[in-house]
C-alpha cells in the first residue's frame, strides 16, 4: 500500500491538512500538487470555513523543498501545481482563514508555507530558519513577504545570515501569533479554528481580500475602492442576508446565525 504524503480530514467546517512525508515532511513536486488540490477544494467548498496546515510527528513541520527529490530529477522550476509551492502561497481568491500549526522545524520553504497562513501557532520547541543563502539560492517568497511582516533589519538579518531562531524570538517579532506547549498544539489549533468557523464567513472574505489587495495601495485609494464597491467580497457582504442578520442580532441581544449569504 502506497503511503500518502498528505492526510486531509474534515472536522465539520474545518479542514485539517497534515503533511506526512517521512523523515522530514519535505515537499516534492507531486506533494505540492496534492496540496494545491486540497487547498483549492477548501477554497471552493462553501461548507468549509477554516483550514489548518501542520506536519506529522513532533520534530518537523516542514523543511521546504525536497533536495533528495531534486537530485532524483525534480526540477526547481517544475510544475508545483495550482497555488504554487505548497499549494498556498500563490493560490488566488483564497478568502478563508488558514491556520499554520508549526509542530517543529520550519525552515526554507517550510517557513514560507507557514507565512502563507493567516495565523501561526508554534509549538514551544519549534525552530525556524531561511538557510537558502548557505546553498547558494534565494528564499524567494520569504524575500517578498518577510520585510512586510517584521522590521526590515530583522528580516534582512534572517535572510542574509540564514541563522536559526526559536519560537520565542519568532513571537517577539510578531512572526507567530502564539506559542503553545507541544502537547496542546493541535487542540489549540482546533479550538481557534472552531471559533473562526462560527464567525461570519462573508466578513472574513472581505477582510482577506482588502488586506491582500491593499498591501501595495495608498490608504485613500484602498478606501475609495471599498466605498465604491470595487471589492467583490465587500459588495457581496453589503448586500447579504448576513449583514442584516448581524444588525438584527445586535439589536435583539442574541448571537447571530451566519449563513454565508
Amino acid at each position: 500500500m502506497t503511503h500518502s504524503p498528505l492526510k486531509v480530514t474534515r472536522h465539520g467546517a474545518v479542514l485539517e491538512v497534515v503533511l506526512d512525508r517521512p523523515k522530514a515532511n519535505a515537499i516534492d513536486l507531486a506533494t505540492s500538487r496534492l496540496m494545491g488540490e486540497a487547498f483549492t477544494e477548501f477554497r471552493d467548498d462553501d461548507s468549509l470555513r477554516v483550514a489548518i496546515i501542520t506536519g506529522a510527528g513532533e520534530k518537523f513541520f516542514c523543511p521546504g523543498w525536497d533536495l533528495k527529490a531534486a537530485a532524483d530529477g525534480d526540477a526547481v522550476d517544475g510544475d508545483y501545481g495550482v497555488g504554487g509551492f505548497g499549494g498556498l502561497q500563490e493560490l488566488r481568491g483564497l478568502n478563508k482563514p488558514v491556520i499554520a500549526a508549526v509542530n517543529g522545524i520550519a525552515c526554507g520553504g517550510g517557513l514560507e508555507l507557514a507565512l502563507s497562513a493567516d495565523l501561526i501557532l508554534a509549538a514551544d520547541h519549534a525552530t525556524f530558519a531561511l538557510p537558502e543563502i548557505k546553498s547558494g539560492t534565494v528564499a524567494d517568497a520569504a524575500s517578498i513577504k518577510l520585510p512586510k511582516r517584521i522590521p526590515y533589519h530583522v528580516a534582512m538579518d534572517l535572510l542574509l545570515t540564514g541563522r536559526w531562531f526559536d519560537a520565542e524570538e519568532a513571537a517577539h517579532w510578531g512572526l507567530v501569533s502564539r506559542i503553545v506547549p507541544a502537547a496542546d498544539l493541535m487542540a489549540e489549533a482546533h479550538k481557534l479554528a472552531s471559533q473562526l468557523a462560527d464567525g461570519p464567513p462573508l466578513v472574513f472574505a472581505a477582510i482577506k481580500e482588502i488586506v491582500r489587495e491593499a498591501e501595495d495601495m495608498k490608504f485613500q485609494d484602498a478606501m475609495n475602492r471599498i466605498t465604491k464597491s470595487q471589492f467583490a467580497t465587500v459588495e457581496k457582504l453589503y448586500r447579504s442576508e448576513d449583514q442584516l442578520e448581524g444588525a438584527k442580532a445586535f439589536a435583539e441581544k442574541r448571537d447571530p446565525v451566519w449563513k454565508g449569504r
